[in-house]
Formats: C-alpha cells, sequence, structure tokens
C-alpha cells in the first residue's frame, strides 16, 4: 500500500534518475529467475548518492513511526535492504539487525544477526518486494525468534498478484514507498519512456513468468 502519492512520485523519480531502475522495452534484461524482463531494478545503487538515501530514510523513519510508533528493532533483509535499514534505524535511533536468507552453515549458524530479544516490536525494512517470498522468509525467522513483527516497508513493489496474495496469506502488513504504476506514470510524464513503451512494461506486468518481448 502507498502511503503518501507525493512521496510515491518523488521515489520513483530518483530511482529512475539514477538507474537505481532501468527500463528497456527493447532490450529485456534476464532475471536470475530466467524470466525476460523489461525493467532491472537494483535499488543498492541508492546508497552511492547521499541526497537520495538521506531522502529514503527519512520518509521510512516518518512512515513507520506514523504506522506503528517507534519500534524496538529495525531489521533489514539481507542483502539489498541492509544499507538502507541501517540508516533507518540510525535515524530513528533504534537497535539494527538483519536476517539472513538462510542461517549460517558454520560459527554459531545464525540466520539473524544483530541483537534481538523475544517481544520486542519489530519493524522490517526492504529494498524491493517482486514475488514477496525472501521477504516473507526473513519475517517468518523474526517470528520463530519471539519478535512482534509490527509490519514492513519497502522501497519499491513491482505489485505482482502473487505477491500481493503471499503476503494477505501471512497476514504481513506492506507499505511501499513506491510502486509500478507509479514509476511508469513518472517514466512517462518525464519522456524517459513513450506511450508504447508504456504500454509493453504493462502488459508485462500482467504475466512477467511468460512475457516475451
Amino acid at each position: 500500500m502507498i502511503l503518501n502519492k507525493e512521496t510515491a512520485k518523488k521515489t520513483a523519480e530518483l530511482l529512475l534518475q539514477v538507474k537505481a531502475i532501468k527500463l528497456d522495452p527493447q532490450e529485456p534484461f534476464t532475471w536470475a529467475s530466467g524470466w525476460k524482463s523489461p525493467i532491472y531494478c537494483d535499488n543498492r545503487i541508492i546508497l552511492s548518492y547521499p541526497l537520495i538515501r538521506n531522502y529514503i530514510r527519512e520518509h521510512f523513519a516518518r512512515q513507520t513511526e506514523k504506522l506503528y510508533g517507534k519500534p524496538d528493532v529495525i531489521a533489514a533483509v539481507a542483502t539489498g535492504a541492509i544499507g538502507i535499514g541501517m540508516l533507518t534505524a540510525e535515524y530513528l535511533s533504534v537497535p539494527f539487525c538483519y536476517v539472513r536468507p538462510e542461517p549460517k552453515s558454520h560459527g554459531r549458524k545464525n540466520q539473524i544477526e544483530g541483537m534481538l530479544e523475544e517481544g520486542q516490536n519489530v519493524v522490517v525494512i526492504e529494498d524491493l518486494i517482486s514475488t514477496g517470498k525472501s521477504s516473507l522468509n526473513a519475517v517468518k525467522a523474526l517470528k520463530e525468534a519471539g519478535a512482534n513483527v509490527k509490519g514492513m516497508l519497502a522501497i519499491f513493489t513491482y505489485g505482482f498478484d502473487t505477491s500481493i496474495e503471499n503476503f494477505e496469506k501471512s497476514g504481513v502488513d506492506l507499505h511501499t514507498l513506491s510502486d509500478y504504476e507509479y514509476l511508469l506514470e513518472t517514466a512517462q510524464r518525464t519522456n524517459y519512456i513513450n506511450a508504447k513503451e508504456a504500454e509493453i512494461l504493462r502488459n508485462w506486468s500482467k504475466d512477467p513468468a511468460n512475457w516475451k518481448k
């Protein structure tokens, strides 16, 4: 869910500006899943731009407090959200931890890195939502460790039906700074893409697993 329309537009504009999100309907990207896609998103790039990373962390912090109050801990989903999650925790002056996809195979075999006590209120920070599986896997680990997960905030979501269904089934409250519709609206308004390319991008989002150029 989008909490603030102006923030959604501005976030989309910034992600396009620094090429954290690239749109190329003519020369599609190949995701790790094997999907062909006219969009590629790597929000870790924003960490290289102080003004933009500060914008993201401040809006994460404001929305966290507005939605859930001040949490006991900010938890980030590894690895993409670690940087911005830590900055958000610093801004709020609360402890920080991050969640690995799975426990380490050596040492203390941690899946959660950092201090987390049973019963603490946690807000989870994520950089990108695609199907939602890896994000919800982190929530599961936090709950198994005894955390009270209040909700999740992410920079961007593709808004796939499968991700919406996954979050609804899990009962996890999700809010994002921006999403796919705001991205396409912003990209077209700023002449990053034309009307025909926007149509291609909208068609892709309806069935990304089976989309072909």
